[in-house]
């Protein structure tokens, strides 16, 4: 998108005795989610942009039946819930529509057609203002999603992208300033929890269901493997762990004769969560000392995890390493994380909203290129 000469003078001209309002919109893969931010100023010193109200609706009820995300059904889902999350999220704002400054929305990376009908939505929905529209790069909404926490990082930083769908390790050192250290070379942690969950026939979600189930277990019953915890890098790879906890359930159904007892299976949830958490608990630290760093930023729906939590906390700590986490409300997709990261482009002057209501998405799309 080309960006009309004018629009900034126009934003400091409409916003010049009030913040400027940016409406966040999310709609990547099975969460929907609208929200409203504020600026006050611009520029280094600047105080945080404010989050005024959000709106989600998660689709995990509807995917349920299908153990996983269906993407046709998750566009559509989006197309009839997109309108009243907005309405709610203005409500609770106390704003009119007319209120809003710059519309920003997801363009990627995610499912093309989900990623369409927040794009299609937000393009229109600036069209019909006359307001001025901007991208954001999901996963550096998750990246600076703990900055709206009641304990906010600061520049630099080390952050731990893991999530379903992604797992990856970088040097923040400012918005839009990202240096990648390594990322995994397979599965993302998040799908390893998935994966394992459905081997052991837990519900979907996998993931909060699998750590549910680990709580009744012992994390050090089954010598699971670590892919790549002693490989020198700071890569990762999760699909070696997920066939060997296959072999291991197979072995220990064909034992009792078709199903292995619930002790059994809590036993290796919880042997499974713990290597999961080890490989990501080491890698962070050593990422750490690459960098020359005292501070980690956790985002992604995995760093909702509490036993993630809570090792990395101590390990941390006896490291005099801050470590710093999202809400738990704010770890899923959301609508915030894209209002701020959009706010925050336009503080450090990196962003460039446009009238050209023109809109692609890309459903995959490197984050140190955005």
């Amino acid at each position: 998108m080309t960006t009309p000469t004018g629009i900034a003078p126009r934003l400091e001209e409409a916003c010049s005795d009030r913040p400027l309002r940016v409406l966040g919109i999310e709609s990547s893969c099975d969460e929907t989610g609208v929200a409203l931010v504020e600026v006050a100023s611009a520029g280094p010193g600047s105080a945080m942009p404010l989050l005024l109200a959000h709106a989600l609706h998660s689709q995990i009820d509807m995917h349920q039946a299908y153990g996983g995300v269906v993407p046709e059904l998750a566009s559509r889902d989006h197309i009839r819930r997109v309108v009243p999350l907005l309405r709610e999220t203005l409500s609770r704002a106390e704003l009119a529509l007319e209120q809003v400054d710059v519309v920003a929305y997801t363009q990627g990376p995610g499912l093309a057609g989900a990623l369409l009908v927040g794009a299609g939505f937000g393009c229109a929905l600036g069209l019909a203002l006359d307001r001025p529209v901007m991208t954001v790069h999901h996963l550096e909404g998750h990246l600076l999603s703990p900055f709206l926490s009641a304990d906010p990082p600061e520049f630099p930083f080390v952050a731990l992208l893991v999530s379903g769908g992604h797992t990856q390790l970088m040097r923040v050192d400012g918005v839009g300033r990202y240096e990648l250290l390594g990322e995994t070379i397979d599965d993302a942690a998040g799908e390893a929890f998935d994966k394992t969950a459905k081997l052991l026939g837990l519900g979907y979600p996998g993931g909060p269901a699998l750590a549910r189930l680990a709580e009744q277990g012992r994390g050090d019953a089954f010598a699971l493997p670590r892919p790549l915890m002693r490989s020198g890098n700071l890569d990762f790879s999760f699909a070696g762990l997920k066939t060997a906890v296959w072999t291991q359930l197979s072995r220990l159904d064909a034992a009792a004769g078709g199903r292995a007892d619930e002790a059994q299976r809590a036993d290796l949830a919880a042997s499974t969560q713990a290597a999961i958490v080890e490989v990501l608990v080491t890698k962070s630290l050593a990422a750490l000392k690459l960098a020359g760093l005292k501070r980690l930023v956790v985002a992604g729906g995995v760093g909702a995890n509490r036993r993630l939590r809570e090792v990395l906390s101590q390990q941390c700590g006896r490291k005099g390493i801050r470590v710093h986490y999202p809400e738990l409300q704010l770890c899923t997709d959301n609508g915030a994380m894209i209002a701020l990261a959009a706010a925050m482009r336009l503080q450090a002057g990196l962003a460039h909203p446009t009238l050209d209501y023109r809109f692609d998405v890309r459903p995959r799309w490197d984050l140190s290129a955005a």
